[in-house]
Order: structure tokens, then C-alpha cells, then sequence
């Protein structure tokens, strides 16, 4: 959510960063609604000294014998009045509440303008891409011709876009995720937890699922919702705290399921496990100072990074436009990794940083042990990595012509001694 106060001081201002975003004008109608708002706590105000200071003079005409009749009305007509007063206020906190909650981080001032993910720009790349003697597969073909992968029978169990994994590639996918964990706990400083699978809407209305997206999300009975990604759970960690800003920053990694409708991916990536309603991942979440944040996020980039490189994936990283960047982002970077059995890059992991955006919406906050006024944090989050993603980037990067896949070095131990998976 966005400081109220922006709109107050330059509400042009805040239209012209949202435009970079697409955001049609909104300065004016939030301006409006806040300072409706505060008119209405003056008028209540205002109406609760009228009445208070009209009671005490109802004590006074009694200890007199004096008829308290008109006072004592004019008493009941400033409680009636302060009553609609009341509602009008909340009617109008409401609406200013529903329009902010809709509105998205503004873009830092070096973030790319663009429209979609054409206007991406490329920053680095990395590794050599895999050269065959042969035509290389995609993993749908690789893992079905093993018959370790089988998108009939997940259809027959639950429909669409999900997949049973077997035997070695079950165990490879259940071996990247501990691979990731062990990399992100033991080298790189986060702190592995274990966070529930369900919330309920305040969480996901904290990190900027809800409630704008609400058609990307599973509903799980009347109070909780399915968690898209573990970056609702590990971020909401800090909800209406007060953080101790000496102990920043706070890093925290969890694997975890994640549930998405694919509302908005009608017809994308329907073959394979590019694009499922529940795969897993690793996610990383920090939680820093705003002077430390933009450092943080190219750390987060590195720490995603390095799973790839130990891994051997070519991949490149791609910093996204304004057009491009997810709800609560102020800026973003993706990594790509290279599928040669599609020859093109694929998103696998994608770092943001949130400024203080989040913060607000879960109201956590932060103060330096000799301070005595608190501030929002900055949150950052990204995949560290998404495992789906992740096996078929090895799948395809590491098969061979006899259709059988060589399993990385980084992963052997994970992998029980196997070497190679085959039928």
C-alpha cells in the first residue's frame, strides 16, 4: 500500500509514476476521499465535545432545579448525529481503503519503462548453452518415454496442468529441493521454516494477492485460501511487529507446495509442467532497512543465481519493465534458464524488491534500539528456485541420446549414488 500522505503532498506526481505502469489517474479521487475523511473525524470530533460539554450542563440545571429537558434532547440529537457521522466516515474509510489496496508499488526511477516482457532488458548472461549430437527433447517427451512422468493419470486424479513424477525423477525433483535448501541454510545465511500451506485473507491482503487477484488463488473453505507461494507466509512472519532494526536483515527460506488457478494462462504452456496449478519451491524472503534494500536485492539475485551455476544451467537474468513487474514490486529481476528442448530461455526465478509496499499493508514496522520512532521496513522476495521449473531445466540440459538423463554432479549426493536415470 502506498503512503497516504504522497497523495496528499503531489497526487500528480504519484499519476505520473503509476503511469509508467499503465495505472490510469487515481491522485485526485484518493486526495478527495482522504480529505472527505478527515472532515468527517473533524465534524465527529467537533460534535463529541458539543455533547460532552451540553451533558455536563444537564448536571448542572438538576443540582439547580432548573428544567434540563432541552439540553437532554439536544444531548440525544448530537448522539444521533455523531451515529451518521460515524457510518459516513466508515462508509468513506472503506471506499479509500478498497481503491489504495488496489493500487500497485510505483516503479523506482531506474526500472524500464515498458509494456510487456518484450520490453525487458537483458543484464548478464551466463554459462554456454549444451550442444548435441542429436535433436534434444523437451522434458514432457524425455520424462513420458521413461515413464516417470505421467500427465493421464494426474489428469484422471485431479484434471489439467498437474503431473505424477516417478521413480528417479520423483526423486530428483524431491533432490533439487533439499540441494536448494541446504545452499540457501548453510552458505548463504537464511533461516529454513516451516510455515502453514492455508491463510487467511489478511496475509495474502499483506503481500498484495488479495484482493485484486483473487481469481488466481484457491479458496479453501469460508476463512482460509491455499498459499500461491511461500512468500505469503514467510513475509506475513513479521505482521504487525515491531521489528529491533539492529537484528535486519532478516532472511528466511522455506520449500514448500504452491497452489495458482492459472486464471490468467488460458491456453499457455499446456504440455508439461512449465505451467501447473500446484508445483513446489524454495522461496527466499528478506526483510532490511530501506538504506540496505537495494544491495539486498542483488544479493537475492546472486543467492537464485547460484543454485544454476552449481548446477550447470545456462541461464541469463533480465531486469523487467514497468509493464512486466508483479503488483507489489518496485523493481525486478528475473533468471531465465536456457531449455534446449525448446531452444529459448525460461523464467525459473523471479527477485523483487517491495520498498516498504508490503509493510504497510501488514502494518510491520521497525525501530534502532535508541530510536524512539518507529519506520516500515523493505521487504524483498524471490524463488530460490521453483523445483518444476528447475527439473526441467536439468532434464533437458543433462539428457542424452539414448533418452535417458545423467544426473548433475551437485546433486549425486541427494541422489542416493545414481548417476544416470533411465527406464
Amino acid at each position: 500500500m502506498l503512503d497516504i500522505s504522497l497523495f496528499r503532498e503531489d497526487p500528480e506526481a504519484i499519476d505520473a509514476a503509476l503511469a509508467r505502469r499503465g495505472v490510469a489517474p487515481v491522485g485526485a479521487k484518493v486526495a478527495a476521499l482522504d480529505s472527505r475523511r478527515r472532515a468527517l473525524l473533524t465534524d465527529i470530533q467537533k460534535a463529541q465535545a458539543e455533547r460532552n460539554e451540553t451533558s455536563k450542563g444537564i448536571g448542572f440545571a438538576k443540582r439547580e432545579g432548573r428544567d434540563a429537558q432541552d439540553l437532554m434532547d439536544a444531548v440525544s440529537a448530537l448522539k444521533e448525529k455523531m451515529a451518521g457521522l460515524e457510518a459516513d466516515e466508515r462508509a468513506v474509510a472503506a471506499e479509500l481503503d478498497d481503491l489504495l489496496l488496489g493500487i500497485p508499488n510505483v516503479p523506482l526511477d531506474d526500472t524500464p519503462d515498458g509494456a510487456d516482457e518484450a520490453d525487458n532488458v537483458q543484464v548478464r548472461v551466463h554459462g554456454e548453452k549444451p550442444h548435441f549430437s542429436f535433436a534434444p527433447k523437451e522434458h514432457f517427451e524425455l520424462g513420458e518415454a521413461l515413464g516417470l512422468m505421467d500427465f493421464e493419470v494426474a489428469a484422471r486424479l485431479s484434471g489439467s496442468r498437474f503431473v505424477v513424477l516417478k521413480g528417479g525423477l520423483a526423486r530428483l525433483e524431491r533432490a533439487l529441493g533439499q540441494f536448494m535448501l541446504d545452499l540457501q541454510t548453510t552458505e548463504h545465511g537464511y533461516e529454513e521454516v516451516a510455515t502453514p500451506y492455508l491463510v487467511r485473507s489478511d496475509a495474502l491482503i499483506g503481500t498484495g494477492q488479495l484482493p485484486k487477484f483473487s481469481e488466481d488463488l484457491y479458496r479453501a473453505g469460508d476463512e482460509h485460501w491455499l498459499i500461491p507461494t511461500a512468500e505469503v507466509t514467510l513475509t506475513n512472519l513479521g505482521r504487525e511487529h515491531i521489528l529491533t532494526e539492529e537484528d535486519l536483515p532478516i532472511r528466511v527460506t522455506a520449500l514448500t507446495p504452491c497452489f495458482r488457478s492459472e486464471a490468467g494462462a488460458a491456453g499457455r504452456d499446456t504440455r508439461g509442467m512449465l505451467r501447473q496449478h500446484q508445483f513446489s519451491k524454495v522461496e527466499l524472503v528478506s526483510v532490511t532497512t530501506p538504506e540496505d534494500s537495494r544491495a539486498e536485492l542483488d544479493r537475492l539475485v546472486g543467492c537464485a543465481e547460484e543454485v544454476l551455476k552449481r548446477l550447470g544451467i545456462a541461464y541469463r537474468v533480465m531486469r523487467l519493465c514497468t509493464g512486466d513487474m508483479g503488483f507489489s514490486a518496485q523493481a525486478t529481476f528475473d533468471i531465465e534458464a536456457w531449455l534446449p528442448g525448446q531452444n529459448t530461455y525460461r523464467e525459473i526465478s523471479s527477485c523483487s524488491l517491495c520498498g516498504d509496499f508490503q509493510a504497510r499493508r501488514m502494518r510491520m514496522r521497525s525501530r534502532g534500539k535508541a530510536e524512539k520512532k518507529t519506520r516500515f521496513p523493505h521487504t524483498l522476495n524471490g524463488s530460490g528456485l521453483a523445483l518444476g521449473r528447475t527439473l526441467i531445466a536439468v532434464m533437458e540440459t543433462y539428457q542424452n541420446e539414448d533418452g535417458s538423463i545423467t544426473v548433475p554432479e551437485a546433486l549425486k549426493p541427494y541422489m542416493g549414488g545414481m548417476d544416470r536415470i533411465t527406464p
